[in-house]
């Protein structure tokens, strides 16, 4: 029956969709009802919490609506009989994850989800009947919404390695997550440009990896450095002029999170149902940490420095050796950070390693040998599987760039696929889990327009092409199809060094992810989500975050 229900709304939702209620992402169902008076939110609404569990979702409500209306609501266990807003937890409401019902009737609003993460969903789309203005008395119309995800896995990425981001605006960029009802945040925590993670069995990672002595001036390979030639080889390294030396601003940058604050950032998302995913990245961009620690390289009597330049960083040797002393040394700092983040996953990076380095290092060449690998793609193989099967033993599963692929992949592994969609398709044809990141749709560090106006990475990604993205690829049957978890946005920082310049990548873009993730797909209409986009803007504005103007020109 309840499914017949939901078939039911679901067909007829498209002819009720109101004009006037600009929720992102477009929900199943929402049905208006102009001829019932609104409801209105004042001093004296209060908050109805019966399930103390639900208190965390009852305070982000309370906190919004006094940090935007300097409104302050209170909660209560006692439902009143009239101006009040009730939670309400009943798991056996829909058969759908994360479900809930919303209802606002002029006495009062009430919020049933199926699940905890479902009522906090049912409060962002409250929040986005709030009016865009600053004003004493919050009018609500009278609507019916029904609504659930499409996607079990609906993510964004920040990465902190190029630039650094303090506690503050990561907790900030949070709440932009939860606001769009995304559930998973990847922290790229290490690369190359820095490691930002506290692992006290090894100080030197922040007292030397987390600090760089300058960066690149504009878009890779940097002013002043156009003449600098790099060929990656399949057994050399070629830079021309031989003795180049790489110009950048000679402004240290750096910083890392302790663990406490750590622990802080988890806390918080816990209470958003946003599960942190970390990233420690290996066995390629590894510069920051071989700064730390050039033992565990190829080139152990080499003098590393924690990079200073954009661009593939495969053409300087920053990969591991894959040597046992390097494998605890991984397993020790895998411990600490999985101590630190309760999530089942862990992400492991797996991209972009030059197999040269790997090639021209004797240890390497006998390592394979010892273990009866024929190419340095079996060795990357290795290397993946050897550190997955530790991640297996915490009872925990790894989650790695579409790279680790290469040589066979590893047992229970998932697949998070950027290099286009050929890894999510090949990991789901595998009966892999797979997450679709392609880089030429949803890496928001690109360009979105032609002419952009700040610095952005030099590849173009318009928001029409965002929202027209369709995470399951043609090419997959309804069993295969099956693995595609979900997907997610990437913000690499190369050329983003403030919140204000986060904000200006991430939206709107970040609302058409969250539709493509949430919506059914055929409920995707984008001249309507322009519509829906004018609203949000006026909300933007509201919260004081920064997008381009340009989109207000149409």
């Amino acid at each position: 029956m309840k499914k017949i229900i939901f078939l039911f709304l679901t067909i007829i939702s498209s002819k009720l969709i109101a004009q006037e209620v600009n929720i992102i992402p477009q929900p199943v169902y929402i049905k208006v009802e102009a001829n019932k008076k609104s409801f209105t939110i004042d001093s004296k609404t209060q908050i109805v919490v019966v399930d103390s569990s639900l208190l965390s979702s009852a305070n982000f409500l309370i906190n919004y609506i006094q940090q935007y209306y300097n409104l302050k609501l209170n909660t209560t266990s006692v439902t009143p009989t009239k101006n009040f807003i009730s939670l309400i937890l009943n798991t056996r409401v829909s058969e759908f994850d994360d479900a809930y019902f919303l209802n606002t009737l002029d006495d009062g609003v009430s919020i049933i989800g199926a699940s905890k993460p479902g009522v906090f969903y049912g409060i962002q789309s409250l929040i986005q009947l709030l009016p865009t203005s600053k004003v004493e008395k919050l009018s609500i119309k009278s609507v019916s919404i029904v609504d659930y995800p499409r996607f079990a896995y609906r993510g964004m990425h920040l990465d902190v390695s190029r630039h650094f981001f303090d506690v503050a605006f990561v907790k900030q960029y949070i709440d932009y997550l939860a606001l769009h009802k995304m559930n998973y945040f990847h922290w790229h925590l290490t690369d190359d440009h820095g490691w930002r993670i506290e692992i006290k069995k090894y100080p030197k990672l922040t007292e030397i990896g987390a600090w760089r002595n300058g960066s690149i001036i504009g878009l890779w390979p940097g002013k002043g450095n156009e003449n600098i030639k790099y060929q990656v080889l399949p057994n050399e390294i070629k830079i021309t002029p031989k003795d180049a030396v790489i110009k950048t601003d000679g402004i240290r940058h750096g910083g890392f999170y302790t663990q406490e604050q750590i622990k802080e950032v988890v806390d918080y998302a816990a209470k958003r149902y946003i599960t942190i995913i970390p990233e420690i990245e290996m066995p390629a961009h590894s510069m920051a940490l071989l700064a730390a620690y050039p033992e565990l390289g190829t080139e152990p009597n080499k003098k590393y420095t924690v990079a200073e330049t954009w661009g593939m960083m495969n053409k300087y040797n920053n990969v591991l050796q894959a040597s046992d002393t390097t494998f605890k040394f991984l397993e020790n700092v895998l411990t600490e950070v999985m101590d630190l983040f309760p999530s089942p996953y862990i992400h492991i990076g797996g991209d972009e390693a030059a197999k040269v380095w790997w090639k021209q290092s004797a240890v390497s060449q006998q390592i394979m040998k010892a273990n009866g690998l024929k190419t340095e793609s079996e060795l990357q193989s290795y290397f993946i599987r050897r550190m997955g099967k530790f991640v297996n033993s915490k009872g925990k599963t790894i989650i790695g760039w579409n790279e680790i692929l290469q040589g066979g992949l590893a047992p229970n592994a998932v697949v998070m696929s950027w290099q286009g969609e050929k890894g999510g398709i090949e990991a789901a044809r595998q009966n892999h889990k797979a997450i679709m990141t392609p880089e030429n749709t949803v890496y928001f560090n690109h360009r979105q327009f032609v002419k952009e106006d700040s610095l952005a990475a030099n590849k173009f990604s318009p928001l029409i092409d965002v929202y027209n993205y369709e995470p399951i690829p043609t090419e997959l049957n309804a069993e295969q199809a099956k693995y595609i978890w979900g997907a997610q946005g990437c913000l690499w920082t190369e050329y983003i060094t403030t919140p204000a310049k986060v904000q200006y990548q991430l939206f709107p873009r970040l609302d058409a992810l969250s539709e493509i993730l949430w919506s059914p797909k055929d409920k995707r209409n984008y001249p309507d989500f322009q519509e829906r986009l004018k609203t949000q803007f006026k909300r933007y504005d509201l919260m004081g975050i920064t997008y381009s103007k340009r989109y207000l020109e149409n």
